[in-house]
């Protein structure tokens, strides 16, 4: 069985997802993670921020871990990442599974996503996050993190990378998984990306909202063994 690698999400980090790497070893499952450039203290990538460079991210740390070939979980973001590995490298890539992946890119989705990422607003109206982001991500500064996820949104809006001719192309096993109380992300159009896909499955969670903190563990374990 191939090792399994776990992608977070969009100003996360890997300590999110490291209750699931915990249980997936002790279901021996020979289990990674790592953070994007840019997140959780890594430097910014001089070659830009993006889905594109999160995926070198990618292929240079299982060059490192001589990891030739592995399972993804993505989360949210993470999600995008591995389906876009799979299209450019497919050699390296065995079965995906992505859970709460916004797949709907368009210009208004995309600035409606980006109004809720005002650093300022966020400071007046949920400072705990603020200090979340603060201690994630230290010493990069949150709110640059901040200004480069939206620019990277706003990227994707315009042009988004996982077209449905893209998607149709990508011959792994994937299964999208949405939670029924997920609101970032719409649910149709989940649907549609997995008939697109080849060998694509959509299934919702129950009882699970976004937050990867909130979602249980038992039931996504059903998906990832």
């Amino acid at each position: 069985m191939n090792p399994i690698l776990l992608l977070h999400g969009a100003l996360g980090s890997k300590t999110q997802l490291e209750p699931l790497r915990q249980q997936l070893e002790q279901k021996l499952h020979k289990a990674y993670s790592l953070n994007f450039s840019g997140h959780s203290g890594e430097a910014f990538s001089e070659e830009g921020f993006g889905i594109e460079v999160f995926a070198k991210d990618v292929t240079t740390y299982l060059d490192n871990k001589s990891l030739h070939k592995v399972n993804i979980f993505g989360y949210s973001m993470g999600g995008y990442v591995a389906l876009w590995l799979a299209k450019t490298n497919p050699e390296r890539i065995g079965k995906v599974v992505t859970l709460g992946t916004k797949f709907d890119w368009s210009p208004e989705s995309a600035e409606k996503e980006i109004q809720k990422l005002n650093p300022e607003k966020i400071l007046q109206k949920i400072p705990a996050f603020a200090r979340i982001l603060e201690h994630r991500h230290a010493p990069t500064d949150w709110k640059e993190l901040i200004h480069k996820t939206t620019m990277m949104m706003r990227s994707l809006g315009n042009e988004p990378l996982l077209t449905q001719k893209m998607l149709s192309e990508i011959n792994h096993p994937v299964t999208i998984l949405l939670g029924d109380q997920d609101d970032m992300t719409d649910r149709n159009f989940s649907k549609m990306v997995a008939g697109w896909l080849p060998k694509g499955i959509f299934h919702q969670l129950e009882s699970t909202p976004h937050p990867i903190e909130k979602v249980s563990l038992p039931l996504l374990l059903n998906y990832l063994g």
